[in-house]
């Protein structure tokens, strides 16, 4: 009998396991400064002379990388060890975020290399996002798995907080180049951490499928469940429109009004609501979480909206806490979802088409979201933003397989 089979879940903790420390370490400390990097990233465009287009198609290129490498990421995931995928992905993305920090710091830079980089690091991060995912629930004992996933959110986002916070920090006082070279050094240490971990790996037997049967057969998974594809249908919509609000206008917006360290001021009160979406989860497990969930999601309309009508900063961080609360307490939820109803051989490659699937139409967004904000005005299209963001969400509701989802 494992360790983790032998443990009693009613008196067990998560934490009380060492590959979940392992684990949580790792995507925490690598969260930390991937919330740094936008923020420096952001203003280093700006400060080579950039514009909302050229911030938009920088940030776009990125996206569009992860996206594409996303699904061959999910088929690794389930035919190699996770942990390898884990521990490559994160040494490599080391170095490539040295580059850039150097590249920046030396003045060597320029917005297309910029771009070329953030191609680079967006493919070599994401063929190791389904495998981080799917990793919980082989860390912890099956009573446990939901608990983990509240607790692993609110490291995470608890992470994510302080790195909003110290990143518009560190750019105001040392510049972008020396803050992107926090989030090297936080991704040598992820590396390390997952090195240490001693999971099993579920390997298929027999013939080995080829890469598009592998993938057919996700695919076929995902459109099994109409709560799954349903609302990862609404995810593609909020990317589509709020990931040019975030990376493009609101470091403009705020920046310009209330200074630079307020835009990352905000980011980091967004995460402060991640953070209290999360403490509620540690103790509240509704039994239609599903529906809970995506009715709170809708409170992130909050934010976009909060910046479009507001003068003031106070009602903008309000915003932005709802926002964080909302999403957190969704993501909880849809992550508890998945584990509890997706088989562990498949469970990588549903999460790369949960991914894919969410964010393809991101890249369109934010090299789109320049030019129509310049023509209807950064006011009015916040404001478009913030309505579908909103109805989007209240609209699934409307499914009865979203309301009637019950935790095991």
């Amino acid at each position: 009998m494992s360790t983790l089979d032998a443990a009693p879940a009613g008196t067990d903790r998560p934490l009380r396991h060492r590959n979940f420390r392992l684990l949580v370490t790792g995507t925490a400390t690598s969260t930390l400064g991937n919330t740094i990097t936008p923020v420096a990233l952001a203003f280093a465009v700006l400060d080579l002379g950039g514009s909302a287009s050229d911030l938009g198609l920088v940030v776009a290129l990125y996206a569009l990388a992860d996206v594409v490498t996303v699904l061959f990421g999910g088929v690794l995931g389930d035919r190699v060890p996770r942990q390898l995928m884990l521990e490559g992905s994160s040494a490599a993305c080391a170095v490539t975020q040295g580059v850039v920090a150097a590249l920046l710091i030396g003045g060597w830079a320029t917005i297309p290399l910029l771009g070329a980089m953030g191609v680079l690091n967006g493919c070599l991060g994401a063929l190791s996002q389904p495998s981080a995912s799917a990793m919980t629930r082989v860390t912890v004992p099956a009573g446990l798995v939901a608990k983990a996933v509240a607790q692993r959110a609110l490291l995470q986002t608890s992470a994510g907080v302080v790195g909003f916070a110290v990143g518009g920090v560190l750019v105001a006082g040392v510049g972008s180049g020396w803050a992107i070279g926090v989030d090297a050094a936080t991704f040598a240490i992820a590396a390390y951490c997952f090195s240490r971990l001693d999971v099993p790996h579920t390997r298929q037997e027999g013939a080995r499928p080829t890469f598009l049967n592998d993938l057919g057969d996700g695919l076929r998974e995902v459109l099994r469940h109409t709560w799954l594809w349903l609302l990862i249908g609404q995810a593609l919509l909020y990317h589509l429109f709020y990931g040019g609000a975030q990376s493009v206008l609101g470091p403009i917006v705020i920046g310009d009004q209330f200074g630079r360290s307020s835009w990352g001021l905000a980011l980091g009160t967004l995460m402060a609501g991640f953070v209290a979406g999360g403490l509620l989860c540690l103790r509240w497990e509704p039994r239609r979480s599903l529906f809970v969930g995506t009715a709170l999601l809708s409170l992130t309309a909050a934010f976009p909206l909060a910046m479009a009508f507001s003068d003031h900063l106070l009602p903008i961080l309000v915003g932005a806490f709802l926002h964080g609360f909302g999403l957190q307490v969704f993501d909880v939820q849809w992550q508890v979802a998945i584990q509890q109803n997706i088989p562990e051989e498949k469970l990588a490659r549903v999460y790369s088409f949960d991914m894919v699937g969410s964010f393809v139409a991101r890249p369109l967004g934010l090299v789109l979201v320049g030019p129509i904000a310049a023509v209807v005005g950064f006011d009015t299209w916040l404001v478009v933003i913030g309505l579908v963001m909103g109805c989007s969400s209240l609209l699934a509701l409307l499914s009865p397989d979203v309301r009637r989802l019950q935790r095991s």
